[in-house]
């Protein structure tokens, strides 16, 4: 039997030899319903952003008078300019603390770079509304610990700092962003040949000049991309608007939907919210073609020449104590103090300024009043989802990267794409297109509004990207040849699966498992836009509590989620850690 024939029986015949194989064909199904459930989604949210009146009604007209909506709203203009502002901080405040210790991990002797790595990581994970949470503990104009000690040293009339700007919002988000600018950007720093670097110093250039105009310039691709992909994140970022700017009624794209979608002052106007989200997704569509277009030449900054390619390290020097300082300080800002301030207030009866007499007020209080019934059914929905999401998720990524890395079925690559489409695309907007699905579609067949399945039918469409990035990768280096051994043993492609590939992909697949089921914990935007008390999770049992005005257990509640994320991010750092040694 040729190569060529048991690939492709192993790949396109429904049966080998004798007795049929279905696996193929329940993948390829797979992928082609999760294609048709995400492509259905966004064509959902273009369809209705044209449709007049409620849907499912009747007699409904098409024209362009939910965008005429829309733009005619006076919250809207203010939100769109919110929006950029707030995008734009938080990327630059992410590029301005994320890259240069990218540099500092990759291309210098700096000795904490494992350790930076480690709590970089950990980063992504801490949930953006506890942390803007603990962070307007700090630096409310009227309450925060930071403006009551500067009132002390300056006096009453020294004017505060106020973390509840659109600017504030956006340095926040900028900070819990940074961890996403250090991974993307170390990778190109780590791959950068430093010949043309060495060059521009031997030339008489100074590291001011060689930076400027070498390193970051021979990086501007991998830069750009963690720009574009950061941005995106901003843009339709929720936790942080909605602890902080919601009272204030401080609008972004995300929090403006949610209003339009809540019915708060009207009836819920799913068409204007449709046409918003439509020119969202214009937006993220742009995005994306411009990366891409940068991505096509990339060629141009190509300087990695097999044996021409020297890698080495910066000596830091003196400089060094200067790295501890600037890592030290970020992370005390963006996370110690945050988390400390945060677990303070959960102890205060009322919140104030660290003192003796506060110190003495310190109490359960906040933990015992929980409503824990509410509490209860969170934490059970959320570990459901926990458990479901990855599972799923990564099942039906296996599927995709079958079906466009092994198989012959012409157009594979389109799977690829919709795969994709929920890296390229705000989550949100996918959480809208379910929201509309489930109303006036699904529902009349399977209704899961207000139910689990819901929420675990979009978390896992956010969470495909990932999943297929990390099974792409993983199946490329498992050689063709093993199958064709497996197919010539008389195996069919559920024995291949089950004793070749996933063996062998079981330790990326553990990893990336866990990193989903943190992400879901944690997970917010979706959630609010989809959840009833029906199917509440914790994280919006916690801010509807801090909207409700009940701070203290809020608080209290966003401590306790802390700590149950502790284990699993332990159990997700020390696989790390064998994984990473197993690849060295």
């Amino acid at each position: 039997m040729s190569r060529f024939s048991a690939s492709k029986r192993l790949s396109l015949s429904p049966g080998i030899g004798h007795r049929a194989d279905p696996w193929p064909w329940l993948m390829l199904t797979a992928a082609i319903i999760a294609s048709a459930v995400i492509g259905a989604m966004i064509v959902g949210i273009f369809w209705m952003s044209f449709r007049q009146g409620q849907p499912g009604q009747p007699g409904g007209i098409y024209s362009l008078a939910n965008y005429a909506t829309v733009l005619g709203d006076p919250r809207a203009w203010p939100a769109i300019v919110n929006t950029f502002e707030f995008a734009f901080t938080a990327l630059g405040v992410a590029l301005v603390c994320g890259l240069p210790m990218a540099w500092l991990a990759e291309r210098t002797d700096f000795r904490g770079r494992n350790a930076l790595f480690t709590l970089m990581t950990m980063g992504v994970l801490v949930p953006g509304f506890a942390a803007s949470m603990g962070w307007l503990f700090l630096l409310h104009p009227r309450i925060g610990i930071v403006n009551a000690w500067l009132k002390l040293l300056f006096g009453p009339d020294m004017p505060p700092i106020d973390i509840t700007t659109i600017w504030g919002m956006g340095f926040i988000e900028g900070i819990s962003l940074s961890p996403v600018a250090f991974i993307m950007s170390a990778s190109v720093f780590r791959a950068m040949d430093p010949a043309l670097e060495d060059a521009a110093q031997m030339s008489g250039a100074n590291f001011r000049q060689t930076l400027w105009r070498i390193t970051l310039r021979v990086a501007f691709p991998g830069i750009l991309a963690a720009a574009i992909y950061i941005f995106t994140i901003a843009f339709a970022a929720f936790d942080i608007p909605a602890v902080i700017g919601w009272a204030s009624r401080r609008l972004t794209f995300s929090t403006l939907l949610l209003l339009l979608l809540s019915g708060e002052d009207s009836l819920p106007r799913y068409g204007a919210s449709a046409a918003i989200s439509t020119l969202a997704l214009v937006l993220a569509v742009g995005l994306s073609f411009w990366y891409a277009a940068v991505q096509r030449q990339s060629h141009r900054y190509e300087i990695v020449t097999g044996k021409a390619y020297r890698p080495h390290r910066v000596e830091l020097g003196r400089a060094s104590a200067f790295a501890w300082a600037g890592v030290g300080t970020y992370f005390t800002l963006g996370f110690v103090m945050p988390s400390i301030t945060l677990i303070w207030a959960s102890f205060m009866p009322f919140f104030r300024a660290p003192s003796a007499a506060a110190f003495a007020a310190m109490s359960l209080q906040h933990y015992r009043a929980l409503p824990w019934d509410l509490v209860s059914e969170g934490m059970k929905n959320t570990g459901i989802l926990m458990l479901l999401t990855p599972t799923v998720a990564l099942l039906l990524s296996i599927a995709f990267s079958w079906v466009v890395l092994r198989s012959r079925f012409p157009g594979r690559q389109w799977f690829d794409v919709f795969a994709f489409l929920p890296h390229a695309i705000p989550s949100v907007i996918f959480g809208m297109g379910a929201l509309l699905a489930a109303l006036y579609v699904v529902d009349k067949v399977v209704p899961i509004y207000g139910t689990i399945w819901i929420l675990l039918l979009v978390f896992t469409i956010a969470r495909l990207s990932y999943g297929t990035r990390v099974t792409n990768g993983g199946m490329i280096q498992i050689h063709r040849e093993l199958g064709e051994a497996a197919t010539v043993s008389g195996a069919n492609t559920g024995g291949i699966l089950r004793r070749i590939v996933l063996p062998l992909l079981a330790p990326t697949l553990l990893y990336a498992w866990l990193w989903i089921a943190l992400l879901t914990f944690r997970e917010l935007t979706l959630a609010a836009f989809l959840t009833t008390r029906g199917n509440l999770t914790l994280p919006v049992v916690i801010w509807s509590m801090w909207q409700g005005g009940t701070s203290g257990p809020a608080a209290a509640l966003s401590v306790l989620l802390l700590l149950l994320m502790t284990p699993v991010i332990a159990l997700y750092w020390y696989i790390g850690r064998r994984r990473v040694a197993g690849l060295n």
